[in-house]
């Protein structure tokens, strides 16, 4: 297992890394997988957006793309994640800025687990997931 933390064009103190990272590795084997090196990579809007639009072709900014480098049971991948836009939705829904992080980052580390959220009921399940796994990140 491995959870790597990198900040490309911004900086700021993520609270709580080895936290972060064991939460992680918990829920991949909740859902009966195995970690292998999961990159999130925290950067800027015009970062993130430069890559949806190069990689994607969207010409949007969004809050995360995720790069899926899964084989089998091995859940690996680069997770890429505007440090602006999760403020930005912190501040719309009045919630606070770590607990969006972290949303924001399992989102990602659902979608590495095969789950996606194109359709209503896709988001519908991917939200309940992020509810559970976040539930169960602040119980501890």
């Amino acid at each position: 297992m491995e959870v790597n933390f990198h900040f490309e064009d911004i900086s700021f103190e993520l609270l709580y890394p080895e936290k972060i990272k064991s939460w992680i590795s918990e829920v991949i084997q909740m859902e009966k997988k195995e970690c292998g090196i999961i990159n999130c990579i925290f950067c800027s809007d015009s970062y993130l957006l430069e890559i949806n639009e190069k990689y994607l072709n969207h010409n949007y900014f969004t809050d995360i793309i995720t790069f899926d480098y899964v084989v089998e049971n091995q859940i690996s991948g680069d997770l890429f994640i505007s440090f602006e836009r999760v403020k930005e939705n912190a501040l719309k829904l009045s919630i606070n800025l770590d607990t969006e992080l972290k949303r924001v980052i399992i989102h990602g580390v659902l979608h590495l687990l095969g789950y996606g959220d194109k359709t209503d009921q896709e988001a519908l399940e991917i939200r309940a997931k992020e509810d559970f796994y976040l539930n169960l990140q602040a119980s501890k």
